[in-house]
């Protein structure tokens, strides 16, 4: 047994934990938990957790169900809530799936994000995350398809403006330190009811982890006051939609991969090519890191969210941007992508986002000028005769460009790939099928 493992196993005698929650997710990226007495944990550890892989989404097919649940000790952490007794807390970790036999289970989202961090390790990088989180909370979550209704109407910044819920996000920052989850920074942000958190920078695995209890978390302590949470990434028609902004950076040992403090940005050969490599293959990986119906809701001009493949310094309108906030400051330097939205599947997203600059480093993509026109203000023909692709308008769009990808069906595996396609297809047919309120507002009295 190694010291990970023999510490997990002292904490949850001297702290009293009565039960462990072992976490990993399905392809969609839904959390998924079975919970062990401490005394089951020693043969966890050694041999997993066996349960039926086809009743999990995308996992397997029925006559290869048998998939083994393996704990990471890494990853351990004590929830800071009581549970329901009110005298003895709990713990999770996250899993790792494998088969019976040992070998790793290729439809693990977690297994995926490690299979493209370890060709990120064999260039000599290791990867470096940043999200910034955005997020509603409402006064309930209507279930019969009416508005739901924000728990403020506070603005950009706005300091406590609300009677709803006035200390959230002082609890959920609490709650996430407690766990070992660095914050960086918190605000209101522009709608009504929405909510940014941003989460101090950390390897790509472990912040897709931490996305992942960050949504557990918030959406628990949001219970606790009175209100809902929902990463929904459109909820409104008329406020913004929630997108998860994330910088990454590739380091060289101690060394920032992407900083040369002799180019205008500040940005290496290395750098330029990664962002290369995200422009080049955006449309690409637009379904995995925009993955629902809704996604293409927020990805509309003038919604505050990037519809035009180019890269910029200062402007915010661009797919991806290379921030100044320090500038001189090595260690700084990152670019930052930002059409993710905050209900992707982490695992997946940074997958796809890293493959894709890794492609363009490997490749030697040459990287086109910086944008620091308005795109937002350009029409549709004026971006086509600047030479600007068009990120997809919706799911179906998207669905279509990723099928014929290369490299995001390398970079997610045949299984992964084929599943969220089939799946992804189905939700853009049961969506078609729908008679909107807008449809009946629109055209009942008129055709």
């Amino acid at each position: 047994m190694d010291r990970q493992q023999e510490f997990v196993l002292r904490t949850l005698e001297e702290r009293d934990i009565r039960f462990v929650r072992l976490w990993f997710t399905d392809v969609l990226g839904f959390l998924k938990s079975v919970a062990v007495a401490p005394a089951e944990l020693e043969g966890a550890f050694a041999e997993g957790i066996g349960f039926d892989g086809s009743a999990i989404e995308g996992f397997a097919r029925v006559y290869e169900s048998d998939m083994v649940a393996k704990p990471d000790p890494a990853t351990f952490q004590v929830l800071p809530w009581e549970t329901g007794d009110g005298s003895h807390y709990s713990a999770r970790m996250f899993c790792d799936i494998s088969m019976p036999d040992g070998s790793p289970c290729w439809s693990d989202p977690r297994h995926v994000l490690r299979r493209t961090l370890a060709r990120a390790s064999e260039a000599g990088f290791t990867c470096y995350v940043h999200p910034e989180i955005e997020f509603y909370l409402l006064r309930d979550l209507p279930g019969d398809g009416t508005s739901p209704e924000p728990a403020d109407r506070g603005g950009y910044f706005d300091q406590a403006s609300h009677n709803a819920a006035p200390h959230f996000r002082r609890h959920a920052i609490e709650t996430l330190e407690a766990m070992g989850i660095s914050v960086e920074f918190s605000h209101h942000e522009a709608s009504p009811g929405q909510q940014e958190i941003d989460l101090r920078y950390a390897d790509a695995l472990t912040m897709a982890d931490n996305v992942m209890t960050f949504r557990y978390v918030v959406k628990e302590v949001a219970i606790t006051q009175g209100v809902r949470a929902s990463f929904m990434p459109k909820p409104f028609s008329q406020h913004a939609g929630s997108g998860m902004h994330t910088h990454f950076s590739l380091f060289e040992g101690d060394r920032n991969a992407f900083y040369d403090s002799e180019d205008p940005y500040e940005l290496s050969q290395t750098g330029k090519a990664f962002v290369a490599g995200l422009l080049k293959h955006a449309r690409e990986i637009s379904a995995v890191t925009n993955q629902w119906v809704n996604s293409y809701k927020r990805l509309i001009v003038g919604g505050e969210a990037p519809t035009t493949v180019c890269w910029g310094h200062a402007n915010r309108s661009a797919l991806v941007r290379v921030p100044m906030y320090s500038p001189g400051k090595a260690s700084s330097r990152r670019v930052e992508i930002r059409s993710p939205d905050s209900s992707c599947n982490p695992y997946l997203a940074y997958a796809v986002i890293l493959a894709a600059g890794l492609k363009g480093v490997q490749e030697g993509y040459e990287l086109p000028p910086p944008t620091e026109d308005n795109v937002w203000s350009l029409t549709e023909a004026e971006r086509r005769a600047a030479g600007y692709d068009a990120l997809p308008y919706n799911l179906a769009e998207a669905l279509a460009v990723m099928e014929s990808s290369e490299l995001v069906a390398e970079t997610l595996g045949e299984a992964v790939f084929d599943y969220f396609l089939r799946n992804k297809r189905s939700e853009w047919d049961d969506y078609r099928r729908q008679v909107t309120p807008y449809e009946l507002g629109t055209y009942l009295p008129m055709l």
